[in-house]
C-alpha cells in the first residue's frame, strides 16, 4: 500500500474520531464549536493537511472544547484532525505521539501532560521535519516548538482577586487550592496572590489538589473542620472548584467565597443561584484560542507571518454579567 493511500485513510479515519467526539452547546450561538454532521470534503488529497490534537486529558471539559474548537475550523477548511487523548500519562502521550509521525501528520496541537518529559517527543518531531503549536501549558523546551498559545493565567487569577479585595476591603483568610506541578495553575495563584499582598488576607491553608489521597472535596471538608473562620477559596481550576462547592454544600456552608479559572459550564450554572457561594470566575476562552491555534498553524504551514507567541484575553465573570456569556456553554 503506497504512502498516499495510507495517508488518505489517515485522514479518513482522523475526520470520524473528530466527529464522533464533538459536543453540543459549546459557547455563544455565534461562536460556537459544534458539529452536527460532517459535510462531503472538496478539493484533491495534496491540498488538505492533517494535523494531530494531544492533550492530557478529553475528560477535562476544557481540553474537550478546545479540540472541538480546533477541529471544527479545520474542517471549515477541509481538513482532518488526529485526536489522542494521554489520559494523564506522559508515557502513553510520548506513544501517541509517536503514532502521529507515522501517520505523518503536517502539524500537532500539543497540550503536554508533563512540561519536561515532553521533550524527548519534542526532538522527534523536530527530527521528523513536524511544526508543533505548543497549547494552554508551556513545554519546558520552547526551542523545539513553533509557536505558543496560551490563556493569560496570571490576569485571570487576578481579577478575582480584585473582585475578592472589593467584596472584604478588610481581608480575611484565605484557603488556596492549587497544583504546583501545573504551570498553568502556578500562574493563576500567583497571579491572584500578588493582588491580595498587604490587603489584610491571610493563607491558612494550602490544598495540592495533585496530591490528595482524598481528593479537594475531602480536603475542604477537613479544613472546614479545622478551621471554620474562612472569608474565601481561592481554586486553580474549575473541577477544584465543583469540589470546593460540594464541601461546602455538605457543611452548610454559604458564607464563603469561591473563586476559580475557567469558565466552565457547572461553574457558571452554580454562580447562577444566588444562594451559591461561587463568587466568581477569571474566565478562560477555549473556543477563541482554538480558533487563533487554526489561523496560526494555516500561516505557519503556508510560510506566511504568524505570532510566536500569543497570551488570549482573560477577564472576569460573576454574577453582574454572567447572562451576557450564558450557562450552557464556554465562552
Amino acid at each position: 500500500m503506497n504512502k498516499k493511500r495510507i495517508r488518505f485513510i489517515l485522514m479518513a479515519v482522523a475526520a470520524v474520531i473528530f466527529i464522533s467526539g464533538c459536543k453540543q452547546n459549546v459557547g455563544t450561538p455565534e461562536d460556537n464549536a459544534v458539529v452536527e454532521e460532517a459535510e462531503e470534503e472538496t478539493g484533491t488529497l495534496e491540498e488538505n493537511m492533517l494535523c494531530g490534537y494531544s492533550c492530557p486529558d478529553l475528560s477535562n471539559p476544557f481540553y474537550q472544547v478546545l479540540k472541538d474548537s480546533i477541529g471544527t475550523e479545520l474542517e471549515n477548511r477541509g481538513d482532518p484532525i488526529l485526536v489522542r487523548d494521554a489520559q494523564m500519562d506522559p508515557d502513553l502521550q510520548a506513544s501517541q505521539i509517536q503514532e502521529m509521525i507515522d501517520a505523518q501528520v503536517d502539524l500537532v496541537f500539543l497540550c503536554p501532560v508533563d512540561q519536561k518529559q515532553i521533550t524527548e517527543s519534542l526532538e522527534a518531531l523536530k527530527e521528523a521535519d513536524i511544526p508543533v503549536i505548543n497549547l494552554a501549558v508551556r513545554v519546558d523546551a520552547q526551542d523545539l516548538t513553533d509557536a505558543f498559545i496560551g490563556s493569560d493565567d496570571e490576569n485571570a487569577g487576578k481579577v478575582c482577586a480584585q473582585n475578592l479585595t472589593e467584596r472584604k476591603p478588610d481581608g480575611g483568610k484565605l484557603v488556596l487550592v492549587e497544583s504546583p506541578q501545573n504551570a498553568a495553575v502556578n500562574a493563576r495563584i500567583t497571579g491572584f496572590e500578588e493582588a491580595v499582598r498587604n490587603k489584610g488576607f491571610e493563607v491558612v491553608k494550602r490544598i495540592d489538589a495533585g496530591n490528595t489521597e482524598t481528593g479537594v472535596k475531602e480536603a475542604m471538608t477537613a479544613v472546614l473542620a479545622e478551621d471554620p473562620r474562612i472569608d474565601a477559596v481561592m481554586c486553580g481550576d474549575d473541577r477544584m472548584a465543583v469540589e470546593v462547592l460540594q464541601a461546602l454544600s455538605d457543611a452548610g456552608r454559604n458564607d464563603i467565597l469561591v473563586y476559580s479559572v475557567g469558565g466552565s459550564p457547572d461553574v457558571k450554572s452554580a454562580m447562577a443561584d444566588p444562594a451559591s457561594p461561587m463568587a466568581g470566575v477569571g474566565a478562560q476562552s477555549p473556543i477563541n484560542m482554538g480558533k487563533t491555534a487554526v489561523k496560526t498553524a494555516a500561516a505557519l504551514l503556508d510560510g506566511g507571518a504568524y505570532e510566536k507567541e500569543i497570551s488570549v484575553e482573560t477577564f472576569f465573570i460573576n454574577r453582574d454579567n454572567l447572562e451576557m456569556y450564558g450557562t450552557d456553554g464556554w465562552q
